[in-house]
């Protein structure tokens, strides 16, 4: 069973735990974390959803909702190093945008990872496959709907500084 640190609508924290899976009060937040990892190549990770997630078998970046007791880096760590095996320090984290909606509040980060595809452990039951994808990959993969649309959404509001460092490694 997992635990969630309740935060209000100007991102306190409230003192109160969510459990995972039930739904969220009006007035309570969570908070998720993401990150584009990017490799100076003009390229996004990307990770596969497993069968049994929901979204199954559409691609994402990685990220995931912080546990109880998690700052938003701590959580970012945890999440990339779970979801593909990579380790990266807070510090080497930029955070790109905090965003909120009905029920949680998002950090969405970015780091700079140049390694070989072969070498990201995958995660049972969390992701499945793993792949370098370019700008253009990626418009193709949201128009046949592998890239699941919320994703999809933060890629597209995201694109124009994702370019910027493309450009600047």
């Amino acid at each position: 069973m997992e635990w969630n640190d309740i935060y209000d609508k100007d991102r306190k924290p409230t003192g109160r735990l969510h459990r995972r899976g039930t739904p969220w009060r009006k007035g309570e937040y969570g908070l998720v974390v993401c990150v584009w990892v990017y490799n100076g190549k003009g390229e996004l990770l990307l990770t596969r959803r497993a069968p049994e997630k929901s979204f199954a078998g559409t691609w994402e970046n990685s990220g995931g909702a912080a546990k109880a007791g998690e700052s938003s880096l701590q959580a970012i760590c945890r999440e990339l190093r779970e979801e593909t095996g990579i380790r990266a320090e807070q510090e080497e984290f930029s955070l790109l945008e905090s965003a909120c909606d009905k029920c949680c509040h998002y950090d969405f980060y970015t780091l700079h990872r140049d390694i070989p595809v072969e070498q990201v452990v995958l995660q049972p039951g969390e992701t499945d496959g793993a792949q370098w994808a370019t700008f253009a990959q990626i418009h193709d993969m949201i128009r046949q709907g592998q890239i699941c649309k919320i994703i999809a959404k933060q890629f597209m509001k995201h694109e124009p500084f994702l370019k910027t460092l493309a450009k600047t490694e």
